[in-house]
Order: C-alpha cells, then structure tokens, then sequence
C-alpha cells in the first residue's frame, strides 16, 4: 500500500490515481470519509481507513452509498470537511438526498468522488454521471493524470466552500487504476472542532436551518441554488486544470477530458500533426469555461470531440455554440454524434488515432497490422495460453450454493427460477452457477423482483421463486425487498449467499462481519436475527453440505408460509486461504475409477461443475486436479458420480 500519509512537500510518489484522490484529501484537511465498495472507486477508502486514526479523521465502510453520503454530509454540515466515495451506480442510490441537499446547501467543503465505469468491465453497465452534475448544478471536475487526481481532490474542497455546495470529482476505470508520479504537497495541521450549531442564526432560524420543502416554497430554494451556482463559472474560467497546446489557428481543434486528454496527446504525437491540431483540455466540465471554448471556436473551422463515455462535454459545447451571436465563427463538429467517435465503451489509444485520422482524411495502421511477424506470433502464443472465462474462484462456496439450488428446482418439478443479484452471485448467469440467474439488474434487485413474481398466482403463476443477494448486498438493499414480501405475502424465498465478505470488490467488512474500515471490533449484526424477527421461515445451511442444502431448499419451496429465508453460510475461500494458509485437503483423482467421458456424466467434473481446480488431460482421457490452482476444498468429491476424486486430510 502506498505511503500517503507522510509529510514530504516536493516528495514524488509513484501512486494508483485512487491513492492520489486519497492523497488529495488528507492535504485537503479531510476530517471525514465514508464509502461503499464498489470497484473501481474500491481503493480510495482502502488508502484512507488503515491511516484514519494514525491522522485523526474518521473512516467508514457504510452499510450503502446513501447512508455514506449523508454521514458524510453531516460532517460538512458541522465545520469539518468530508469525502464520500463510490462508483457511477452509487449516485443513483444518493440522488434523493443530493438533489435536496443541493438546495440547501452545505457548510465544510463535501465532495463526492465518483468513478466511472467505461465498459461496464466491473459493473452492471457503463453509466456516466456528468450528466447528474448537471442536471444538480453540481461543479465537476474531471482529472487527467494521477497527479491531477490529487490536485483537483483538493481544490474540489476550497471550491465547495466558495459554492456552498457539494463538488464532483469524476475518476474513471483506467485513470483509477493506473499508476502515475504524483508530487506531494503540505499536510495541514489537525485542527478540526466539530459545532452543527455554528450554521444556526439564532436572530434568523427560519433562513439556517438545512431542510429542505417545509418552511420554504421548493422555487424559492431552487433560485438560492442558482444564484449559488453563478458564481461557478467564474472559478471553471479561471482554473488551472483548463489548457491549451497546439498552433494559434489549428486546422482541428480537439476538445477532451479526463484520461482521453492523453489519449488525444499521444494520437496527436503518433501521427505527426502537431502543427496541424490543437488540444483543449477541459478540467472543469460542467459548468464550461464558456469564454475559453468561444475564444477557441472561433481559430478552428474543425472541432472534435474525445470522451467517456456519453456525449456530454460534445453537447454541451453545441449548446454554447448555438448560444453564441450570430456572427461567431460556427466549426463542424465531429464526435460521438457524427459517428466519428465511438459512441460506446472506454476509448483507447488506437481508437482515437483512428478518430483524428478519419477526420484529418488520412489512414494510420497500426506496427502490428503491418508486421506479419506480429500477428503470427499472436496466433502462436493463444494455442498455447489457457482459456480464462468468467469462473468463481476455486473453493468458492457460490459455486456449491448454485449447484444445490439447480438440483433443489430440479426435484421440486415445477419450472422454478432464479432472481439474481449484483455481487460475486452475479456469476450464477453463466456456467459456474449453473445457469440459475434469470434476472440481474441492481442492489436489492433480486428480492425486490421477486415481491412481483411471488402475487402471480391468480393468474396461474405456479412456478417457486428463489431470489438471491450476498451478504454485503443484504445489508445494502434488500432488507426492505424482505420486509415488503413479509408484509403483503410474497410467494418467494430469499437465499442469502453469506461468505463473510464483500469478497468481490476487495473483502471489505460489512455489518455481518463485526469489523469496521479501519480495522476496530463494530457490534455483529446476525443476519438469521433479523430475519427471524420478521416471523418468517430461517434456515442456515453449509453449502458443501450438498445433501442437507438441497433438502433444505426443497423443504423451502415448498413451505406453506409464503416468504422464507435460506442462509447459505460458508466463508469466502480466500479469506479461509489468507488465514490459515493450508489447505483443508490433499486431493486427487484415482484413474482407476475416472472412466473419463464413457461414465455418462460427459465429464460432469471439469465441464458442467467446473471448477478451475479440475481440468481435463486430454492424454490420458482422465480427470486430474491442477495442484496449482486447487484450494484443497473438498467440494468436488462429493460430486464426482463415480466417486473418483479423493481427499484426503492435509
């Protein structure tokens, strides 16, 4: 883990650009952060909560991105500046509470770090925020390089406290997690005295309370926004974090943002037309520095537009341009609208040579197009590499959950199916989960879906309805789900995958595991309490006990009480790993008794269970543990039909 938490002005670190958004924090004075994990924002609570009691501020993992948010907003509320973290699916959780908090204003510098997912490489999509900045009139700002990252962290803060209203930070996958040299500033001294009473005027309460609706008309609080918000322009104008490089008059002006920027710079050094294009880098996105792009209008007849992932600096740079007088210069605009940028997923460096070459009319391929020795060896190399498709890890308890809940389905005989969840449980859509996962959409999803398919029955709807959700996602969002079928008597029943873990962003603890962020015991919340005192139907059950699993899911299904709940409980094999190091068994398969694809199954072991850990040697037409990759769980033992894998105690 980096060292961001030493005091060495002039000092360069080599830094992930989440440790640098950290790193801006704390020589922002940071007296509070809360996050939920999510990648790829995971990493930047990861940097700040091992240090948080070492530099006196306070760390959270919170239950979900709007009790996040809004602790971090009390914070800001009582004199001390506070961060909140997550990625783009988070701000859909906190927008009821932004948008208010908007109008209302804040005290302490409160800014929201979102990361962006270009691709969805991580995520349920690949959502852009910056269009809720501006919809919220929220001033973002978008960092190009891991030393940008800490900078713009920091004077996200003064900016809030000019504003009095929240800042956004928009990181995204590459920029987050990519390494770049970040030159350290001062640490401020720890000063903070925390006082909610300090907003109040007394002479005037009606005008200092935070609240939003009540004692106001909502016009009357959106023109307090504005009037706020007008003040934006005049700092985005001014800021550093806007530049300029290229000739006076450029043939072609590009305008780019955030880890595009050196995309552009480098496409524009590949193809040798520096003299020809200029780059206008936009830190300040929403609101623009109007008064920079118009200047720059007017020297180019040829704008084209770089960015992840939406349109959005594209469209609101045409607004401008459409608001200007008439007798402005008026450019061709070329981007994602004009089909000259691709309107979807990351850009990349080849992307966006293949984007500046197609409007400057010439053609660009690539060394390796060219080189015929390339791409022969590229064939050679993926002969030989194994196959990665998306798998559980090996020892993965979900794998064994997903496995009983097909054969429970399977004997209960009435076409039952599976609602899925966001997490590692995910994984239950493709071949590792048997196929189980019918629907899969967002936190507490799988639940909430349920509550409709289980008042089906009058409409002969007779099919059993098994929603899933982890552990941490239980805690995040699918409590009320549960509640809302206890209550109105939803036919479902609720699996909850508990390892123990937020095991697929990074094994941060949540209210199940009694551990907080920054490592101090928190009060265990028993997953089986709550729901029992919901009067509903628990189980608990070991996953790898197969046959109890799978009677207990029968037994289940079909349980006269409309909702139930099954726990599937066995911990995160990784987490097990870490801790006691050895593995749990010696396994092996006896060729003796491994009749390879002649025992029915077609080879139920490496390819319908498929567990990394078994693999199928192709030589001697037998099943065979790869040690390497094993975890020595002993799962598939009791999978085998022929009974040919063994384990032995290690």
């Amino acid at each position: 883990m980096a060292h961001i938490e030493i005091d060495a002005p002039g000092t360069t670190q080599l830094l992930l650009g989440n440790e640098a958004i950290a790193r801006g924090a704390l020589e922002a004075g940071i007296g509070f952060a809360t996050a939920y994990p999510g990648t790829p924002s995971s990493e930047i609570m990861g940097t700040l909560a091992p240090i948080a009691r070492k530099m006196g501020f306070y760390a959270e993992w919170s239950i979900n991105e709007m009790v996040a948010f809004e602790a971090a907003s009390a914070a800001s509320l009582s004199n001390i500046r506070a961060l909140s973290s997550m990625k783009a699916n988070g701000v859909n959780v906190i927008t009821d509470f932004l948008v208010n908090l908007q109008m209302t204003g804040v005290g302490k510098g409160l800014v929201l770090v979102v990361c962006d997912d270009p691709g969805g490489m991580t995520s349920s999509n690949e959502q852009d925020t910056r269009p809720i900045a501006k919809w919220l009139n929220i001033p973002l700002l978008e960092p190009s390089t891991a030393q940008e990252c800490k900078d713009m962290t920091a004077w996200a803060f003064e900016l809030s406290e000019e504003l009095g209203m929240v800042s956004m930070v928009r990181s995204v996958t590459y920029l987050s997690h990519t390494r770049g040299t970040v030159r350290f500033g001062k640490l401020p001294a720890n000063t903070k005295t925390a006082r909610f009473a300090e907003f109040y005027d007394i002479d005037n309460p009606r005008q200092s309370r935070y609240t939003c609706g009540m004692q106001f008309h909502p016009y009357k609080q959106s023109e307090v926004l504005l009037n706020r918000f007008s003040k934006a322009p005049e700092y985005c104008e001014g800021s550093p974090f806007n530049a300029y490089s290229g000739p006076e008059a450029p043939e072609l002006l590009i305008i780019s943002s955030g880890i595009c920027w050196t995309y552009a710079t480098e496409a524009v050094s590949i193809l040798q037309v520096h003299d020809r294009v200029g780059i206008l880098k936009l830190g300040t996105t929403w609101p623009l520095p109007e008064g920079l792009i118009s200047r720059h209008l007017e020297r180019s007849d040829k704008v084209l537009f770089i960015e992840e992932i939406a349109p959005f600096v594209e469209r609101s740079v045409m607004e401008l341009a459409a608001s200007l007088p008439g007798d402005h210069a008026r450019p061709t605009f070329y981007g994602k609208r004009s089909g000259h940028v691709r309107a979807w997923g990351e850009q990349n460096l080849n992307l966006v040579i293949q984007s500046l070459a197609k409007v400057m009319g010439t053609s660009y391929r690539s060394r390796q197009t060219l080189s015929p020795a390339y791409q022969s060896t590229v064939n050679e190399v993926e002969k030989i590499l194994p196959t990665r498709p998306l798998t559980f890890c090996p020892g993965c308890p979900h794998r064994a959950s997903f496995w009983a809940i097909k054969h429970a389905l399977q004997l209960d005989g009435r076409n039952g199916f599976v609602t899925g969840d966001i997490g590692c449980t995910a994984m239950g859509m493709i071949s590792p989960g048997s196929f189980q996962v019918r629907t899969y959409y967002a936190m507490g999803g799988g639940v909430g879906i349920a509550n409709g398919f289980g008042h089906l029955e009058r409409f002969s709807f007779n099919q059993p309805v098994i929603a899933v959700c982890g552990d941490s996602t239980f805690f995040h969002a699918s409590i009320p789900g549960l509640i809302n079928g206890v209550w109105n008597r939803s036919n479902f029943t609720l699996a909850i995958l508990d390892n123990s873990a937020t095991a697929m962003t990074g094994f941060q603890p949540h209210p199940g595991t009694g551990v907080t962020a920054t490592g101090d015991p928190g009060k265990k919340v028993s997953i089986e309490a709550l729901c029992q005192s919901l009067g509903v139907p628990v189980a608990v059950c070991d996953p790898f006990d197969l046959t109890g699993t799978i009677a207990t899911l029968l037994r289940m299904l079909r349980d006269e009480e409309p909702t139930k709940v099954v726990i599937l409980r066995r911990e995160c094999e990784l987490v097990r790993a870490r801790r006691d190091k050895e593995k749990p068994y010696k396994m092996y398969v006896d060729p003796a008794r491994c009749i390879g694809e002649e025992c029915g199954c077609n080879r139920l072991c490496t390819r319908v269970f498929s567990c990394p850990g078994l693999v199928w040697d192709k030589e001697a037409g037998k099943a065979m543990i790869d040690e390497a990759v094993c975890s020595g769980c002993g799962l598939c033992a009791g999978v085998c039909p022929q009974g040919a894998i063994m384990r032995d105690a290690a």
